[in-house]
């Protein structure tokens, strides 16, 4: 069996494991949840780093940090996962949805500065969600939410070390600087699930440069503790803590970022030089303004080709060859219905690309062997569609 995903840990994840059991330090008073933080958010280009369970809680603990309150709207991709709307209904407050790019798989930037652009004071934030390792373009986001002062509450969850040329930030007029994800608006968050390229099992964090901010971020990861008195409690938080178990394994991992970095643009090489050329599926497009890195290699079919996603899948899998499908749009998803706000005439490039979208193994573990078993059977599979 080729598994969509197999995590990397031959680093120092043992060592600092056994430091954990050696200490008696297993809780999140632990060293390297601290050590953690720092390392990660230096990477990110970021002041302060707070670790918390899992990347769903770091959505939650984003929005509530940056001062989401009930009521409010905020902008995201229908083309995401479920934990971005959730996040966002836990607090009280409205994802307003907008369709996908059809030309980066992310958020219909467009769309969403109409909706910021009409000044309405619900409207609190934009969370751009950078979708399978490639960055959303940030720039019009940056001008419209800046103009009407509208938080950005990133979701960067899929991008470790990606990056985007932004003209905005630039020192001068005319010139760009690249910028890694994860360093844009007042917060961002971050998964560090089994199949992120940093990986703690399971795991988040919020990355910040404002120190209001991450006070009110470590606070909510800890039940909104007093710091007066420790059990009055003046908001209502939730215990979102990491364990030290978990940030050694991220400590370690962070040691290797760019070399993790490294191997899945690797992987998405091979996949592109067998791939590339076959006219009846499509991989993910590439922007002049992004650096990706191909956090999963995703494709869509050819609707001419009369092959779904699922089909093509299930054959796949009898091929003992694991795969995902694309998002189901938070607009289609039955237990959101009343909950979140739909575009006039819905999220067709959302709808299409769940029916026709999926992506391939991209672990870290994966072989060029591998990739190429992969590829001989998916082409296979084409080949022999309607037949």
């Amino acid at each position: 069996m080729i598994p969509v995903n197999e995590p990397l840990l031959d680093g120092n994840e043992k060592k600092y494991l056994a430091e954990c059991i050696d200490t008696g330090w297993i809780s999140s008073e632990g060293p390297f949840v601290s050590k953690f933080e720092e390392m990660f958010a230096e990477f990110c280009g970021r002041k302060y780093g707070v670790a918390v369970i899992n990347g769903t809680a770091s959505l939650e603990v984003a929005l509530y940090a940056a001062g989401i309150r009930p009521g409010q709207r905020v902008v995201m991709p229908s083309f995401t996962i479920a934990s971005c709307a959730i996040a966002a209904i836990r607090l009280g407050a409205v994802p307003c949805l907008v369709d996908m790019d059809p030309e980066t798989w992310c958020m219909d930037v467009a769309q969403t500065c109409r909706i910021v652009e009409r000044g309405d004071e619900h409207t609190a934030a934009v969370m751009p969600v950078h979708i399978y390792g490639h960055p959303v373009e940030m720039d019009p986001i940056l001008k419209i939410c800046d103009k009407y002062r509208v938080k950005i509450v990133e979701d960067a969850a899929e991008v470790h070390g990606a990056e985007y040329c932004s003209e905005y930030l630039a020192a001068e007029p005319g010139a760009t600087v690249w910028k890694k994800c994860g360093s844009f608006g007042e917060i961002s968050s971050f998964s560090f699930y089994a199949n992120k390229i940093i990986s703690t099992g399971e795991g988040g964090m919020v990355v910040t440069d404002d120190p209001e901010i991450a006070e009110r971020a470590r606070s909510y990861r800890n039940l909104c503790f007093g710091k007066e008195e420790r059990f009055r409690h003046e908001d209502i938080g939730y215990n979102f803590r990491m364990s030290n178990l978990q940030a050694a394994v991220g400590v370690a991992q962070v040691e290797r970022i760019y070399e993790l970095v490294a191997k899945k643009r690797q992987i998405a090489e091979w996949y592109k030089n067998r791939l590339g050329e076959v006219s009846e599926l499509r991989l993910q497009p590439i922007r002049e303004w992004a650096r990706p890195v191909h956090w999963m290699v995703a494709l869509e079919l050819d609707r001419k080709l009369g092959l779904t996603a699922e089909v093509a899948m299930q054959k796949l899998k009898e091929k003992k060859i694991g795969t995902r499908p694309f998002f189901m749009g938070l607009h289609a998803q039955p237990s959101m219905r009343y909950l979140v706000e739909t575009p006039e005439g819905g999220c067709p490039y959302t709808d299409s690309a769940y029916r026709y979208g999926f992506y391939l193994p991209s672990g870290l573990a994966l072989t060029e062997e591998q990739v190429d078993e992969v590829c001989r059977e998916l082409k296979e599979i084409i080949a022999n569609a309607g037949k």
